[in-house]
């Protein structure tokens, strides 16, 4: 299990295991781990752990969030890395397992513009004869993009015989690429709009599961905000994210 050595001016303060998918790290008490400090925002930044990798997400904090003295908004943690909040530092160890998500790979980003995601084979029904309503908030953001970020995470680690696989995929239902569908062939794939609100859908073997990763608000699924843990995702979901309408469904 990866951890989190906490030090200040080369003093080991503490050591916290990374049990959780999602560890806090702020100024405020609630935040998972607390550095009461000014140069620390009170929600300065976030962890996300998914099976054998984690990836750091700055939120928006005041002074910035730096990883090997560089300045990050979105990283992917590997062993010895030191994220730096201040005079405080938190070195990420990590025994890399085969086919652990490389950083190169973690980075692609591929922004839904026409042409990027396939259109669905026209004897399918338009997405709005029969389809969910999309609420009106979704309409007024009807030019917000989605960026998708996939990951390979373990794909060639050792693992039991797999269940039988069942294709999901997602449709934009507003927005310019209304109609367009992508296929979750990734174990990690990242929706929404960085700095406004992002959430990762982990493919597992007993299923696929949306988590709050960044943003103020949570994603909304069937009308409901999920919680700070997986939520599962079941055929013809409609998430709602940075504005924009996604139905989650499986291939027939």
């Amino acid at each position: 299990m990866a951890k989190l050595i906490l030090s200040m001016d080369g003093l080991v303060l503490k050591e916290i295991l990374l049990s959780k998918e999602r560890t806090t790290i702020g100024r405020k008490p609630h935040n998972d781990i607390q550095i009461d400090n000014l140069a620390v925002s009170g929600e300065h930044a976030v962890i996300v752990t998914i099976l054998a990798d984690s990836f750091l997400e700055d939120l928006g904090s005041t002074n910035g969030t730096f990883v090997n003295g560089k300045t990050v908004k979105k990283h992917f943690l590997q062993n010895n890395d030191v994220i730096e909040l201040g005079k405080y530092k938190l070195k990420y160890m990590s025994e890399a397992l085969p086919g652990a998500a490389k950083a190169a790979d973690f980075e692609k980003t591929m922004v839904l513009r026409p042409g990027a995601m396939r259109k669905p084979p026209e004897t399918h029904p338009p997405a709005a004869a029969g389809g969910p309503a999309v609420p009106s908030a979704a309409k007024a953001h009807a030019d917000t993009q989605i960026g998708i970020t996939a990951a390979s995470v373990g794909a060639h680690a050792p693992a039991p015989a797999p269940a039988p696989v069942r294709h999901a995929m997602l449709k934009l239902l507003s927005g310019g690429n209304a109609g367009k569908e992508l296929e979750l062939t990734k174990p990690l794939t990242t929706l929404g709009k960085p700095g406004v609100q992002v959430a990762v859908i982990t493919r597992r073997p007993q299923g696929f599961f949306i988590t709050h990763v960044e943003g103020a608000n949570k994603p909304i699924v069937n009308g409901k905000p999920i919680e700070l843990q997986a939520h599962a995702l079941n055929d013809h979901d409609i998430i709602e994210l940075a504005g924009v309408n996604v139905e989650f469904f499986f291939k027939p």
